[in-house]
């Protein structure tokens, strides 16, 4: 998979995970890419209903009815098999597990569904390091 070519590409990107504390990587990570020009549509049960990143946050990935490019997730490694089915209905172009969260099996699965997946990685330092080459 070329990195380069998807984050150019890419216009909508789903949070799962998301946080209103500033201080939390589900904050400034989502905030950074809404920044940089992304449309962010921010996932957390326990802040459905608020607004974050300009966007009102929803309580489940079943929630959302647009197409979405990037799953950018914020979740334990071991909460990531309860979210498989949603993500699988939702057909993101690609899921990107933050740094700290690897799932081989999850990941396998959407692999084999078609879907592209990134473990352990952070998708904003991914970005800016891309940016600062002048990649995207």
């Amino acid at each position: 998979m070329n990195l380069e070519q998807y984050l150019r590409q890419a216009r909508t990107i789903a949070v799962l995970g998301a946080h209103p504390d500033p201080a939390r990587a589900a904050y400034f990570v989502p905030e950074y890419l809404r920044r940089v020009g992304y449309r962010i549509l921010p996932v957390n049960p326990y802040f459905a209903g608020q607004e974050l990143f300009g966007e009102s946050v929803v309580a489940g990935l079943e929630e959302i009815s647009v197409p979405v490019d990037i799953l950018d997730i914020f979740r334990p490694s071991s909460a990531l098999m309860e979210h498989l089915e949603a993500i699988l209905k939702l057909r993101p172009g690609l899921v990107w597990l933050q740094s700290g969260i690897r799932n081989d099996a999850f990941a396998q699965q959407l692999e084999q569904a078609g879907i592209a997946v990134v473990q352990d990685r952070c998708l904003m330092v991914m970005h800016r390091s891309l940016r600062s080459k002048g990649a995207i």
